[in-house]
């Protein structure tokens, strides 16, 4: 009995020692879980810019400070790209105001009717001018959306006249009267809405802005044709990826889960098109109907749903032909208005390999400045201390800021050193 005792209080106290252990290794192991997948050991830093040396690109960094101060994300949660997109998908913005704004019709050739929401500004502008913002959301969004509301309410407190197109077939309660809907690069119902703007206010110069697939549009139809760019001051385009056909390869990976928020996209899309199941496919015979929606309910993937669905609205043979067709790469060589690309090295939508598109754009054209910040994933860019994000993100600072700098940069140059026209224009006016 005395050597059984003898074992027993011999062994029981490494028990607790080896529980001790353990329980801080399995806490070592959360931690260390939790700050790589947070990233909270990444620097923060001001954006990496890629522009050439001009009068105008130097003013405009010296007047746009958040393009040359460090871009400080929520501590806890901010260095995640995925949770900054995450927060952007799910909730938008935080506090989201209510702008009131006018929803206007457009009838298209086509039989197809375009909306767009206009919203005055709520005071004038600084530089005293008349100046409207045309913008384009990102994928099936409109103007209804909290990112978007955050973004107006503040433009018009600066100034801004606010134009936002509600790409065709995104808002629920209003039906599509031609068996077509909004696709990657179609520019047709933005085109409209900038022609509107243009009538209705003939002194008005005009802001670009265009979000995510929206950048696209933007872009692409800006390169479309030279008069597209008659009194447009300057572009925005944040988190647009640049080339569909590119992008498409790197979609169908899982590095950053790529693959996964495809599915989220592509699910979201089939809900879209469904929604709209009648005027799309009423005309179709019950068989084509019936391969089509098929085809749609087993779509895993955008490119599915482009190749099945979305490239025959504007009848392109094939799915290269259509991704080739819509992607502003082909055209945004053609932008001379001021152009800011804005991009975020942890959006986990946008392949790192698309953003040479871009950097190798701004490394040549004088007219455009690439901005690649750290942090803000897809659409995010939220400020913060610590835990809860402001109403107010990065994102809506910087265009509003950069827009400032180029309206004020307009009033007070000659008309020869105006931003789309080269410094020769100068020398051939003193000639």
């Amino acid at each position: 009995m005395n050597t059984h005792d003898s074992d027993v209080h011999t062994i029981s106290p490494e028990l607790p020692a080896m529980f001790d252990g353990m329980k801080l290794a399995a806490v070592a192991t959360v931690l260390y879980i939790i700050v790589r997948c947070l990233n909270l050991k990444s620097p923060t830093a001001p954006p990496d810019l890629t522009y050439q040396d001009t009068p105008l690109n130097r003013f405009l960094l010296k007047s746009c400070p958040q393009l040359t101060k460090e871009y400080i994300p929520p501590l806890l949660w901010g260095k995640s790209g995925h949770l900054q997109t995450a927060l952007y998908g799910k909730l938008g913005r935080v506090s989201s105001p209510h702008p009131s704004g006018i929803r206007k019709y457009l009838p298209m050739q086509d039989g197809a009717t375009a909306t767009f929401d206009l919203f005055e500004p709520l005071g004038d502008h600084r530089t005293g001018g008349d100046i409207t913002m045309v913008i384009c959301p990102g994928i099936g969004n409109h103007s209804e959306k909290h990112y978007i509301r955050t973004f107006v309410d503040y433009a018009q407190k600066d100034g801004y006249r606010c134009a936002v197109l509600n790409h065709l077939g995104a808002l629920p309660n209003i039906e599509l009267t031609s068996p077509r809907m909004f696709t990657y690069g179609c520019t047709w119902e933005f085109a409209a809405m900038v022609g509107y703007i243009k009538r209705t206010y003939p002194q008005t110069q005009l802001i670009v802005v265009g979000f995510s697939l929206g950048g696209n549009i933007v872009c692409k139809f800006l390169g479309e044709n030279r008069t597209n760019q008659e009194r447009v001051l300057c572009c925005v385009s944040v988190c647009q990826g640049y080339s569909a056909l590119r992008a498409q390869e790197t979609f169908l990976q899982w590095d950053q889960f790529r693959r996964f928020y495809n599915f989220l996209m592509a699910d979201n899309m089939k809900k879209i098109i469904l929604s709209h199941r009648h005027s799309l496919f009423g005309g179709s015979s019950v068989k084509m109907i019936d391969a089509d929606l098929s085809r749609l309910y087993t779509a895993t993937s955008l490119m599915q749903i482009d190749d099945n669905i979305m490239r025959k609205f504007h009848g392109h043979s094939s799915l290269k032909e259509y991704y080739e067709k819509e992607s502003c790469v082909h055209y945004i060589h053609n932008v001379n208005v001021p152009l800011l690309l804005v991009n975020s090295a942890d959006d986990p939508l946008v392949h790192d390999s698309l953003l040479t598109i871009p950097r190798t754009l701004a490394a040549k054209k004088q007219n455009v400045v690439f901005a690649l910040t750290l942090h803000g994933g897809h659409l995010g860019f939220f400020e913060g201390a610590v835990l809860f994000p402001q109403p107010l993100t990065w994102m809506d600072k910087v265009i509003v800021g950069f827009a400032n700098s180029m309206c004020q940069w307009e009033k007070q140059k000659p008309p020869c050193q105006s931003g789309h026209l080269r410094e020769s224009s100068c020398a051939e006016e003193k000639a």
